[in-house]
């Protein structure tokens, strides 16, 4: 029996951004493609990638991704990536157009929450224009955490 090559891919790839959550209110969702090189991809399917201090801006009308770290493949040659180089991403005009006018209003950013690999193989970035959140906000998160967490705990006993 032959085997597909979409059936070798693993789909189960998802590389979260934990921080984002906690430290904005994220207000809207969109889902990116990235412009990569051949080692990124490979790297990003052994699941060595961050996205901790990264986030997005316009650039002639283009949204870039800044600050991901996706590390270096092991098995690469010469032809190996920076680990930490900007990265396009692919959105058609009318989220392009909406996602501007979020970051025109003060205090927004665009932050990355994921990288995933789709259906069919290839590597996206979901996004999220965010609001930074104030220190009682982030306590009020915690709480909420914790009282879940509890809940939880009393559930299984």
């Amino acid at each position: 029996m032959k085997t597909n090559k979409k059936d070798k891919i693993n789909k189960n790839i998802i590389i979260k951004n934990k921080r984002a959550s906690f430290d904005y209110e994220l207000l809207d969702f969109y889902t990116a493609g990235m412009v990569l090189v051949g080692t990124e991809i490979k790297s990003i399917r052994q699941g060595k990638a961050s996205l901790v201090e990264a986030f997005c801006y316009f650039h002639n009308g283009e949204l870039w991704l800044k600050n991901a770290s996706i590390t270096e493949y092991s098995y690469g040659s010469y032809n190996n990536h920076k680990a930490t180089r900007e990265r396009k991403l692919l959105l058609n005009r009318k989220e392009l157009k909406r996602l501007q006018e979020y970051v025109q209003t003060p205090g927004v950013t665009i932050v990355p929450t994921k990288i995933f690999i789709n259906e069919r193989g290839l590597a996206k970035i979901e996004i999220a224009p965010a609001r930074g959140k104030k220190q009682y906000d982030k306590r009020a998160s915690m709480k909420e955490r914790d009282d879940r967490r509890e809940m939880d705990r009393a559930m299984k006993r």
